[in-house]
């Protein structure tokens, strides 16, 4: 038999092997401290000689075991949790560069992470230059410049649904000596695994089809363990060359390609802003990887149902779904995702703004929320909420329309949610 899992068993049983007696379920270590013996012991953890736990706000071994589910579900090397899919995103970038560098980066992201990018980390001193989701492999190398640290995507855009041409964006990064970073909430490594595709990092938001039933808040960071960081030590010094606060530990040298990212990003970015998981959302969040891969399969089809309803609907003007024939980006669904994408879509009411409100109103399934990727369906007008702080022009240039509606198909039957549509589009 085969020491490597499939993905299914790796859902279920990935990250922690109880022993003879122990807990079936993985324990909640709600403790915020650990005791050790002598401070000779608890020394050695502060100077990374030894593993181990000595308080939360570092790391705690309930996280410990879902990071490592999550680390060989994306076939990655060493994986941390966070306390949401802002900070992980936040932490990935932060821990490559810093005040006077630059990231390129999709447009047609996260309107949230948007927002972190182009306004919070610019006041930090970090410059962005967002291109479109359609940029050809040239446009793309004219963005970088010497100072240029990462380049980052989504592999379904939220809310945008653009499929990231991870192979070639990867090969861009990588001609440019940086890691490609690949924010993978809404694929899941159930339909995608950006590290296969080139990716060298790899973050969740697990609140959304990881955790699937919207009781914690989380994120998560993958280090696909490839990426040779000495052979770049000039662009990566906080990797390659002596951390004082830690002794002049090198972390490139001591922790290897495998490990030296996210030993830095604990070491250094989660003691001094404490974003961590709490270990109770950690375990919501492995309750909801135990299902994964089922519901990631019905939430799938439920959108391609949908959607295809949509697409054929005289009130609505157009639909974004990979899966959906004649898509945009079908042929970049069906490279990167042909098992099947995700249960979220994108399409405009005809009528305008005003009548994409109204159309959400007459909805009785679908909820209007700030939540994606839920077991529940729910809807949002993106430019009302999440991406309200962006003008209509920075609409446009990521994707999302000021009409643009989201809609997140649950796992409930899709026929009724066929229904809910059609009723709604016939009071418009």
């Amino acid at each position: 038999m085969s020491n490597k899992k499939r993905i299914e068993t790796v859902c279920v049983q990935g990250g922690y092997t109880p022993q003879n007696g122990e807990p079936r379920q993985i324990p909640i270590i709600q403790s915020t401290t650990f005791k050790y013996d002598t401070s000779e012991d608890m020394g050695k953890l502060f100077d990374l000689e030894a593993s181990g736990y000595f308080y939360t706000r570092l790391q705690n071994p309930t996280n410990d075991f879902v990071a490592k589910k999550l680390t060989e579900l994306e076939g990655g090397t060493a994986g941390m949790l966070t306390s949401s899919g802002q900070a992980a995103n936040f932490f990935a970038v932060f821990n490559l560069a810093n005040c006077g560098d630059h990231v390129v980066c999709s447009s047609s992201i996260y309107g949230g992470t948007f927002n972190l990018f182009a306004v919070t980390m610019k006041k930090m001193g970090i410059d962005f230059t967002f291109v479109s989701p359609d940029v050809t492999e040239d446009e793309l190398n004219k963005a970088f410049r010497p100072n240029t640290k990462a380049l980052f995507g989504e592999t379904i855009a939220n809310p945008a649904c653009s499929v990231l041409d991870i192979e070639m964006y990867a090969r861009v990064a990588h001609a440019h000596g940086v890691p490609l970073i690949v924010d993978n909430t809404f694929a899941t490594p159930v339909h995608c695994r950006p590290i296969e595709w080139g990716a060298d990092i790899v973050t969740h938001s697990t609140t959304k089809y990881i955790d699937g039933h919207g009781v914690g808040v989380g994120g998560a960071i993958i280090d696909g363990g490839k990426f040779d960081w000495l052979a770049h030590a000039d662009k990566f010094p906080g990797l390659c060359t002596p951390d004082d606060s830690y002794h002049g530990i090198v972390y490139a040298e001591k922790f290897g390609k495998e490990g030296a990212f996210i030993t830095k990003c604990t070491a250094q970015l989660m003691r001094d802003f404490g974003s961590i998981q709490s270990p109770q959302n950690a375990f919501y969040a492995n309750l909801g990887l135990e299902s994964l891969h089922v519901r990631m399969a019905r939430h799938a089809e439920n959108g391609l149902k949908v959607a295809t309803f949509l697409s054929k609907h005289e009130k609505i003007e157009w639909v974004r779904f990979c899966g959906l024939k004649g898509d945009k980006y079908y042929d970049l669904g069906q490279k990167y995702l042909p098992n099947g994408s995700c249960g979220v879509l994108s399409f405009s009411v005809k009528g305008g703004r005003a009548n994409a409100e109204k159309f959400m109103k007459n909805l009785k399934v679908a909820a209007i929320e700030t939540h994606v990727a839920d077991a529940r369906t729910c809807c949002l007008h993106p430019a009302n909420a999440t991406h309200r702080q962006l003008t209509d022009k920075q609409l446009e240039e990521a994707g999302i329309p000021p009409t643009l509606i989201r809609y997140s198909c649950g796992i409930e039957n899709a026929e009724d949610l066929i229904e809910d549509l059609k009723q709604s589009l016939e009071l418009l």
